[in-house]
């Protein structure tokens, strides 16, 4: 009986990184390790979809166990990312031929994408295209994102591990702010990630125990800004307490669905790009009612912190990267693994699937039933959905005092194909 050659497969990483979406690619590599003689190499592309489409190929199967193990501590995006995002088929069908051109040659049938909503529709595209060449791929997107936006499951891995960034920053800020308050800063705006759901600034909310703690302000994308309302808020925070934290997101608009801050250009995904938010209100603030300022912007540090990384988060991440091989060798196709939540006190979850079709280019927002009636805060609803995904703690080892992270040797598949791509 002639014995079947297993496929090999396709791990890629796409969009901004987290600290923990490195845990999902030793979810990924781990499991399909273990399923020898039914998937045969492991593959990353070098920068995501743009190393597919370059031929640019890692083999994840001259790393030791020893340093796969270790990306499950390890920040960043491991094999590189990408800001790329597919056109359509209609418009640009060259590009996804390319990638099945790519897939034939080095014999790949499992296409494991790890992404946000840009990401899920094009994995979903790559299982159609392949089904209308005459090459099966079996595509499966792995959920990342620390917006926590992708619709059709209870939430993101990355998500977790920022959110209690968020929250922890801003607990500790407000304890430096008020020390000093009587004598010094008297309004502190920390602006967090959330071009369009606030999930993220709403997480900031957590740093509050106690009536009048801090934040005494969150600014919503999902709440129109109004500056009169917004700035007698402040006033009544600083004349209560002696000072006012307030935590804006990035996407957070006026009334007339503007930006409050927008540089006016477009990232690779076609979004407006964002300028700070956070000196712009701080600014505002400061001319309006006279009260000494800082601002601070949490950027990359939000995303990246796995020094302070959520245990479950981590251990979400983890199981979505298994499940998504575990999903491939059961047959299926074009979907995605989810997170369900069976209940939030004691928190216990489990793992679904969404189709892709269904998840992608979709956007989950902050539920207005999660924002108090005066659209500053969050509601008791939102505190016990977010208060299980900052839960536990899963530090990194250390070395002389730092994290020691996970460093790749990444030794690149030898290219079969002749014709170069052209970006």
């Amino acid at each position: 009986m002639k014995r079947t050659i297993p496929k090999n497969a396709l791990y890629a990483q796409s969009g901004g990184v987290s600290a923990v979406i490195n845990a999902s690619a030793c979810g990924v590599i781990e499991t399909a390790r273990q399923a020898r003689g039914r998937i045969g190499k492991v593959y990353a592309g070098r920068h995501g979809i743009v190393g597919a489409l370059t031929e640019d190929l890692i083999d994840t199967g001259l790393e030791s166990p020893e340093t796969i193990r270790a990306l499950r501590h390890t920040p960043g995006g491991a094999f590189g990312s990408a800001r790329y995002k597919l056109s359509s088929i209609e418009k640009n069908r060259a590009q996804y031929e390319r990638l099945i051109e790519v897939f034939r040659a080095h014999d790949i049938g499992y296409f494991f994408y790890n992404g946000g909503n840009d990401s899920m529709d094009t994995a979903h595209k790559v299982s159609e295209i392949g089904s209308q060449m005459g090459y099966p791929i079996v595509c499966i997107g792995i959920p990342k994102t620390v917006d926590n936006d992708l619709a059709h499951t209870d939430c993101c891995p990355g998500f977790g591990s920022a959110a209690k960034y968020v929250a922890v920053s801003t607990r500790e800020a407000a304890l430096d702010v008020a020390s000093m308050a009587r004598t010094s800063t008297k309004v502190f705006v920390l602006e967090v990630m959330g071009r369009h759901a606030g999930w993220l600034a709403a997480a900031a909310g957590l740093a509050a125990h106690r009536r009048g703690d801090a934040p005494h302000i969150i600014l919503l994308p999902e709440i129109p800004f109004e500056r009169e309302r917004y700035l007698a808020k402040v006033q009544e925070s600083v004349e209560r307490h002696g000072h006012c934290v307030v935590v804006v997101s990035e996407g957070v608009r006026d009334t007339e669905g503007r930006f409050l801050a927008e540089a006016g250009s477009k990232d690779s995904f076609g979004h407006t790009q964002l300028g700070g938010v956070g000196p712009v209100i701080a600014q505002m603030t400061q001319t309006a009612l006279g009260h000494k300022f800082h601002w601070a912007v949490a950027d990359y540090l939000q995303r990246a912190g796995r020094h302070i990384a959520s245990r479950v988060d981590v251990e979400q991440a983890y199981a979505v990267g298994k499940a998504a091989v575990q999903f491939a060798l059961a047959g299926k196709n074009a979907v995605m693994p989810t997170i369900v939540r069976k209940s939030s006190s004691p928190y216990r979850w489990t793992i679904g699937e969404a189709p892709l079709a269904a998840v992608a280019n979709t956007e989950r927002k902050l539920p207005r039933h999660f924002i108090t009636e005066d659209g500053f805060g969050i509601t008791p609803a939102c505190r016990r959905y977010l208060a299980p995904l900052i839960e536990g703690e899963d530090y990194p080892p250390y070395e002389r005092g730092v994290p020691h992270y996970a460093r790749l040797a990444g030794r690149p598949v030898r290219r079969r194909l002749r014709t170069p791509f052209t970006l």
